[in-house]
């Protein structure tokens, strides 16, 4: 049996940084990964890295809409492996940095808990039982697949994670799911060229969003093309030879069908825990199958931490990152840092144009109680997105009227996923919206707008 000062399980963000910061203390550090194409976890391999190097690839192939489209066919190809490069060059930069490392061993393999304080660990070359003083599990999340007839072994159906590698974009796409990663990816392949038909079971689109908002993203979406069906049930998937046929009820219509080259499954993501024998390690989930922590990232087992997508929560790369700030300041500092105390974090869905918001909503703040100071205005009236001949979206303010505090912020228009941060920092030093209404932004910005959005 090897022994570890601390055995991570998942090669996401948050584990390789506290593993490299743990070795960098004098600490023997396993990192135990399942599969040699998740180096560096899902952010690089299947998640925010190659689908942003699409969208940058999308975003040439809107500017030629009248390309013919043998020839947007190979543009895609020659992006899919451009992106796939990239992810490859990321992945093995990652396994280096870590493996590399002298007080750092990778196993690739599956990790499942023999006891609190032990891994069994299953290679290609056999099993080995290691143990570590502290365990953290960093295994991330996974597709959830719904149970539609004609799913199983349909050459024609993808989940986020293969649509990645498909090396023929198709003429018709079909999207099972209209929330935010159904979206990123109708977007994406509108502006390749395909023909997207959204297929969201709920009667609303992005009910997290207010409704003001969720129905500028709707139109400006169907201007570029994008068909949507709301209260839509799929029913079967059925691979026809040549193309799949989607069955789906709608209600108002009875059955229909829509035909499609591909179809992508974008209906959520739950937390991967498959196999792990939590309960051998006395590790409890939640109802929806998340790894239940504390402030602190501790799990039900005194020595286990979770962090990452796997305890559930908001599932973004920078969450997991900043999960193991506060274990390194547990460990390392005076434990001040918390769950509870992050502060406002903002998120990005990267639509064109981008998305993205902090704080709450104007629904939200009502909800909670507060005298609600509400400004909109249309994104058409920032001077700078004439330079840019972008000139959709909407920006919208929710403050204190009593206090002068933000509330939150939502930015539908071009480098909203940048200039969002702006607002968070505001938000997060306590300063109120007359910081933003009278600083002085370079001109012509997008950040300049906050001067007359927080008015």
């Amino acid at each position: 049996m090897k022994t570890f000062d601390t055995i991570i399980i998942g090669f996401g963000k948050g584990g390789k940084t506290l593993a490299a910061e743990l070795a960098a203390r004098c600490e023997r550090v396993a990192v135990v990964e399942r599969s040699d194409k998740m180096y560096g976890g899902t952010c690089i391999n299947t998640g925010c890295i190659p689908t942003k190097a699409l969208v940058h690839r999308a975003s040439i192939a809107a500017l030629r809409p009248d390309t013919p489209f043998d020839e947007k066919r190979e543009f895609y190809r020659r992006s899919i492996d451009w992106e796939q490069g990239v992810v490859e060059a990321l992945r093995e930069r990652n396994y280096r940095n870590l493996a590399d490392n002298p007080a750092v061993t990778v196993f690739t393999g599956s990790g499942s808990f023999a006891s609190a304080d032990e891994v069994e660990v299953t290679t290609a070359e056999g099993t080995e039982r290691l143990r570590g003083r502290r365990i953290v599990i960093n295994t991330g999340a996974e597709s959830v697949v719904p149970p539609i007839p004609g799913i199983a072994d349909n050459p024609r159906v993808h989940t986020s994670a293969s649509i990645l590698t498909l090396g023929e974009l198709p003429r018709r796409l079909t999207i099972v799911g209209g929330g935010y990663i159904g979206l990123e990816f109708a977007s994406i392949y509108a502006s390749f060229g395909s023909e997207v038909t959204v297929l969201e079971g709920s009667p609303e689109l992005i009910p997290r969003e207010d409704r003001d908002i969720a129905a500028e993203v709707m139109h400006v979406m169907e201007r570029k093309g994008v068909r949507f069906h709301l209260g839509a049930r799929v029913l079967s998937i059925k691979d026809a030879g040549d193309e799949a046929v989607v069955t789906f009820s709608d209600g108002a219509n009875g059955r229909r069908e829509v035909h499609a080259d591909a179809v992508l499954l974008a209906t959520g993501r739950r937390p991967l825990t498959e196999g792990l024998n939590l309960a051998a390690a006395g590790v409890e989930t939640d109802e929806r199958g998340a790894i239940r922590v504390d402030g602190h990232l501790h799990t039900t087992a005194p020595n286990i931490y979770a962090i990452g997508d796997v305890k559930g929560g908001l599932q973004f790369t920078y969450i997991s990152l900043d999960d193991y700030r506060i274990i390194r300041e547990e460990l390392f500092g005076d434990g001040s840092r918390t769950t509870q105390n992050r502060g406002p974090v903002s998120y990005a869905v990267f639509i064109d144009p981008p998305l993205a918001r902090v704080g709450l909503s104007e629904q939200e703040a009502r909800a909670q109680g507060f005298d609600v100071r509400v400004k909109k205005i249309a994104v058409a009236s920032i001077p700078r997105v004439r330079t840019l001949e972008q000139s959709d979206g909407v920006l919208k303010s929710v403050t204190d009227a009593q206090t002068g505090a933000i509330l939150g912020c939502t930015f539908f228009g071009p480098e909203a996923h940048e200039v969002i941060n702006t607002v968070s920092v505001a938000m997060k030093a306590g300063l109120k919206a007359d910081f933003l209404r009278d600083f002085i932004f370079t001109h012509p910005s997008m950040s300049e707008a906050f001067n007359e959005l927080f008015a």
